[in-house]
């Protein structure tokens, strides 16, 4: 099968590999029909993700159709059309009990999929816990309606979540990108009182203005002070950091108002400082950590109940064959990219590497 791999640090190829073959009772083997590319993915390009290993075959956000289950497994079957979670978990440990999946306890548990073992940004991909880290798609809800659901959809979910956001709240998201997007979407689901995105891009608060017109757009040099002059309490009730630099980190904690609550849902590419002199008197709440993908099922309801739509996130659609050209628009930006939708391979033109 094909197979974009992890080779060194700065070099994906794309590859032929064996089809994967269930290696424990609770696997499940499914078949690629659709995934993107994250920035994350891009994050072990570059060296910045550590856990990751060479050799493995990247991509973490797809869906497919189950081939083959373990003895184990009873909520799923072959021919079910599935999410795939970004997560792997057991749903057993202390953690998973407590809904802190990315804390699984299991050798491969959190994000491992396309980091620690082999994703898919493939043909197939073997699913390790598949009774947790699968999701049947309701026959309304097509492939690209469901793509994003197993990572970035739940983790703007989680962010929603954990942020505590009641209907009298201004809450200020910075960063429109993909995740920054399904961060919005959920937010909007809680009805807080005014919702303020910050963004720079031109073309992307061209795309919350025109798809979320009721949300308030502004760059990061009005930032400050449009939210201190639009909140009621000397800034944001809740500030969710989603853009990953060291000006937006600090834009964060900056904008929000005394005894808020900050969620960090960015991915940093390094450390950042928390310069506490600073923020003494703030009595800031941070709220920080990987994506806990335990809602997947709720998303999906949400998603056929029309209530969640991230399709106009997809603005570009490549088969897996061109997936090296996928990835060279979005890692550059070009062409106005949000996310890529990458098709089950062509037949014809197929040049790969064979190991």
């Amino acid at each position: 099968m094909l197979a974009y791999t992890y080779i060194e640090h700065g070099k994906f190829e794309l590859i032929e590999k064996p089809k994967p073959g269930l290696k424990d009772p609770r696997d499940a083997i499914v078949r690629v029909t659709l995934g993107s590319i994250c920035t994350s993915d891009l994050h072990i390009k570059h060296g910045s993700v550590p856990r990751a290993l060479p050799g493995t075959t990247v991509g973490h956000e797809m869906v497919g159709i189950v081939e083959q289950v373990g003895a184990d497994v009873t909520s799923i079957r072959p021919g079910d059309r599935v999410t795939v979670n970004v997560e792997t978990f057991c749903g057993e440990c202390f953690f998973c009990r407590h809904g802190y999946v990315n804390n699984c306890t299991d050798a491969n548990g959190g994000w491992a999929l396309g980091c620690r073992i082999d994703g898919g940004q493939a043909e197939y991909v073997r699913v390790p816990y598949a009774d947790q880290g699968l999701n049947r798609i309701p026959d309304a809800v097509s492939d690209e309606q469901a793509l994003f659901v197993g990572d970035v959809l739940a983790t703007g979910f989680w962010a929603a979540r954990i942020s505590e956001i009641t209907e009298k709240d201004t809450v200020l998201i910075i960063g429109a990108g993909p995740t920054g997007i399904c961060t919005l979407l959920c937010v909007m689901l809680k009805h807080p009182r005014r919702i303020i995105v910050c963004e720079k891009s031109p073309e992307r608060i061209r795309l919350v203005r025109e798809h979320y017109p009721d949300v308030q757009v502004v760059k990061p040099e009005d930032c400050r002070e449009i939210v201190l002059r639009s909140s009621d309490h000397g800034g944001a009730d809740v500030v969710l950091e989603v853009a990953g630099t060291d000006d937006t980190f600090r834009l964060a904690w900056e904008c929000a108002r005394p005894n808020a609550i900050v969620t960090v849902v960015a991915l940093y590419d390094r450390p950042q400082v928390l310069p506490l002199p600073d923020m003494y008197g703030k009595n800031l709440t941070f709220k920080t950590g990987g994506v806990d993908g335990c809602d997947c099922a709720e998303i999906l309801r949400l998603i056929e109940e029309g209530k969640i739509d991230t399709m106009p996130l997809i603005t570009h659609r490549f088969p897996l064959n061109e997936i090296e050209e996928a990835y060279r628009i979005f890692e550059n930006k070009l062409d106005g990219v949000m996310k890529v939708a990458v098709s089950e391979r062509e037949k014809k033109g197929i040049r790969v590497i064979r190991v």
